[in-house]
């Protein structure tokens, strides 16, 4: 069954210098059961995609898409309540720089009882719920691998280092139970034992409640063991998805074969203490972006044709979108 279907979502942005896409026509599926991941340097538009998706954007901006559906019901003509509703009951988002998602004037405690969705407290008396809701909470908060709940409980978001305010944010998004969680670099901060029993967490609540995860970061490492399926994105636009063993084994778009090469978990011939390759120039800024295929300027494969935006292709299930495509002959 398919959850998230997004086929060509464009958003365009409002600037002193006119229109400009941040997203340029980017697809994104999820099936349910499914962990899929979202990957791409910085400023590529990963957070951008889960703000259109929960509607956590401004109003003037422009977007359209040829679908943007959750279980087949259209997001976008969809009313900010009924969006709301969904984002309550059905999906749960875990933003990036958690500290700065909760509210400050709310300790802790108080911010997790109110994320307690109210159809878990129905089977008890009135007077008995709000103990329900801390055992819950607690529940929770130790999953996520918080021991000192009652101390955490008590504490404001300033009071608390970064990686307690994202493993408080991971714990309210999962108290829910909902069927989708999208966690935007979810262990961005956390020293590698945190980030172990997170990413464990998530793979065991994937297997065993069938829970889906759209899962955006820059570990390729950790996305490779969790993840099925990939998406890369670059400069607001999709360049290549499909499964992970497909992309790791044989990437088609020179960017994909970039950000693979740049871990060394995927290099198994590099040798101790050499350098790491990587693309030379940056990413382009929204208002200097180049015509046609976005990465060209910085692409060692470029040509004229390069200056025309390459159209979606796809090998079965393995969706690229370049001219002269890797182990394709050129062509």
């Amino acid at each position: 069954m398919l959850l998230l279907d997004i086929k060509n979502l464009t958003v365009e942005i409002d600037t002193s210098t006119g229109w400009v896409k941040a997203l340029d026509k980017v697809s994104l599926h999820l099936k349910k059961g499914e962990i899929s991941a979202l990957v791409g340097e910085s400023g590529s538009g990963k957070s951008l995609i889960v703000r259109t998706i929960v509607g956590a954007i401004p109003d003037r901006w422009r977007i359209t898409a040829d679908r943007m559906t959750w279980k087949g019901q259209d997001l976008l003509s969809m009313s900010a309540q009924q969006r709301r509703k969904i984002i309550r009951n059905e999906m749960s988002v875990v933003f990036q720089n958690a500290n700065h998602s909760l509210d400050p004037t709310a300790s802790l405690g108080q911010q997790l009882r109110e994320s307690v969705p109210a159809n878990q407290l129905e089977e008890v008396s009135f007077w008995q719920r709000k103990a329900l809701r801390t055992d819950i909470i607690v529940k929770y908060l130790h999953k996520v691998g918080i021991k000192d709940h009652q101390q955490c409980m008590r504490a404001y978001p300033h009071q608390v280092p970064d990686d307690i305010c994202q493993k408080v944010m991971l714990a309210m998004a999962l108290v829910s139970k909902p069927e989708l969680l999208i966690a935007d670099d979810p262990t961005m901060g956390m020293e590698i034992t945190s980030k172990v029993q997170i990413l464990r967490l998530l793979t065991k609540l994937n297997q065993t409640q069938n829970l889906s995860i759209l899962f955006i970061g820059h570990d390729l490492s950790a996305i490779a063991n969790m993840a099925t399926h990939m998406t890369v994105l670059y400069s607001g636009q999709t360049v290549e998805s499909g499964k992970i063993g497909w992309l790791h084994k044989r990437p088609l778009h020179p960017y994909t074969k970039a950000l693979l090469d740049s871990a060394p978990s995927f290099r198994k011939d590099l040798a101790p203490k050499s350098t790491l390759s990587s693309l030379d120039g940056t990413i382009p800024t929204l208002q200097h972006l180049p015509i046609g295929c976005r990465l060209g300027p910085r692409c060692p494969r470029a040509q004229k044709e390069c200056v025309k935006t390459p159209k979606m292709r796809h090998i079965s299930s393995h969706f690229y979108s370049c001219h002269f495509p890797l182990n394709r002959g050129g062509k």
